[in-house]
């Protein structure tokens, strides 16, 4: 059976047309290179060489092999440098899934650095719900996920923050509300709000509800949605008022205005990854989000 090791010795006598000078470029000595040439051609079939005491000489099959030979050996080393590559995480793909809100604060950044340290990992990035971003993860669909903070620790997964922001107020235009200055929780007793439901995103359903409790108050939920970005819609049709992420301002959906809050509650998003998930390219992933977007 023909092995590479042959093809390189072969290659090489190819090249220089004499068995000393190859030998010396392929630090072994003559006689076993010369055994190894003549083992190639037994297998072969053919004879590669014609060669005398002092020369060497390709025939026409030893012409084609040599150009051949050259080909396999090019693939052969880009082969291991792929998969040294790859298992250094500087090749493959990543699956990272993220919240849709995302897109206006902690998924452009993290993306532009991850793609300038690792050009050669293929990164996968999808938008979807905070249940379906759970899902996935856990059944492998993602590598890891940008996510709303996570309400409870999951068994077997890890989790960093990569992005903190207030929670700001989204009105209607010409709302009673519009104005200058902080809006307190005592200020926005009398409207109902939108939000989405406490099952969809736990930790910003209880930043909410902690900002109305200091000051004694509940919060008066008429209307429930998923998407943040549908909810600021809702508010720009008239129908409610609600608590979002302040970089929800970057989407600029006409007919809605931003105020800040009294003692904003800050909101977090998280990148989460199982600790069994053996993608090389992840923990370069992890390392480049480590820094907290402020």
């Amino acid at each position: 059976m023909i092995d590479i090791r042959q093809l390189r010795y072969f290659v090489t006598v190819a090249e220089t047309l004499h068995f000393g000078r190859a030998a010396e470029l392929l630090h072994v000595t003559q006689p076993p290179l010369s055994r190894q040439i003549a083992a190639l051609e037994k297998e072969l079939g053919v004879q590669l060489l014609e060669r005398d005491s002092r020369h060497a000489q390709l025939t026409t099959a030893g012409q084609r092999f040599l150009t051949d030979s050259r080909a396999v050996l090019t693939a052969f080393d880009q082969a291991c440098r792929n998969a040294q590559k790859a298992g250094a995480g500087e090749l493959g793909e990543l699956s990272v899934g993220f919240v849709m809100h995302a897109a206006y604060s902690s998924v452009p950044p993290l993306t532009r650095r991850f793609i300038a340290a690792r050009p050669g990992v293929r990164l996968q990035l999808r938008e979807t719900m905070p249940l379906a971003l759970r899902e996935g993860l856990l059944n492998g669909t993602f590598d890891a996920i940008i996510t709303f903070g996570l309400a409870k620790a999951e068994p077997g997964v890890s989790s960093i923050v990569i992005h903190r922001e207030p929670l700001c107020l989204a009105i209607p235009e010409q709302h009673a509300l519009d104005g200058d200055g902080p809006v307190s929780p005592d200020m926005l007793a009398p409207y109902p709000l939108l939000a989405a439901p406490i099952t969809v995103t736990p930790s910003m359903r209880q930043s909410i509800t902690d900002f109305f409790a200091r000051a004694g108050l509940e919060p008066q939920i008429r209307l429930e949605t998923q998407l943040q970005q549908t909810i600021v819609s809702l508010v720009a049709e008239g129908i409610g008022v609600a608590l979002v992420p302040q970089s929800l301002q970057k989407l600029g959906i006409r007919g809605v205005k931003f105020r800040p809050l009294v003692d904003a509650p800050l909101v977090d998003q998280v990148l989460a990854w199982r600790t069994s998930n053996l993608n090389p390219a992840l923990p370069h992933f992890v390392a480049t989000a480590q820094p907290v977007i402020d």
